[in-house]
């Protein structure tokens, strides 16, 4: 298993690769990083839980993939966004974002700040977060050209 013992926190890719049933990707990321097995449990933003049901209904999921996605959430441990720690964190990454002249989408910054408030691993396949690695986000991140290939 990859990174034992640290808490993760799943970007939206991550799990739509858990989800989708055909490819190897989601097997692959399971198995390396454990994460139905893992402790702690991973971790996800209610913002993830909302941009996957929107994800289901833009690719015109039928209804056993949404009862599969409805099972793989409630499953994992959702944490809200309204803390006063997490509001704090997505002030700050949001304004270090915007000096370092990156764009980040809303829902991005609120990923960030909560593996931020959590000291917590953000896995993800996308490099949106980058420019705040390693000084204010742990990110790890799984490069999709790998993923595709069976590799990571």
């Amino acid at each position: 298993m990859r990174l034992p013992g640290e808490q993760l926190v799943l970007d939206t890719n991550v799990l739509v690769h858990l989800l989708r049933k055909k490819g190897a990707a989601g097997a692959l990321i399971e198995q390396e990083y454990a994460i139905g097995a893992r402790r702690p449990r991973a971790l996800v933003p209610v913002v993830v839980k909302g941009e996957l049901k929107s994800l289901a209904f833009q690719f015109g999921w039928g209804p056993e993939q949404q009862l599969g996605l409805d099972s793989l959430l409630a499953q994992l441990p959702t944490v809200d966004i309204s803390s006063s720690l997490v509001i704090g964190a997505y002030a700050r990454l949001d304004q270090l974002s915007r000096q370092s002249g990156h764009s980040m989408g809303k829902n991005d910054v609120w990923i960030a700040a909560v593996a931020h408030v959590q000291s917590a691993v953000l896995l993800t396949t996308d490099k949106d977060f980058d420019h705040l690695s390693p000084a204010h986000l742990r990110v790890e991140f799984i490069d999709p050209e790998k993923l595709k290939k069976g590799i990571i």
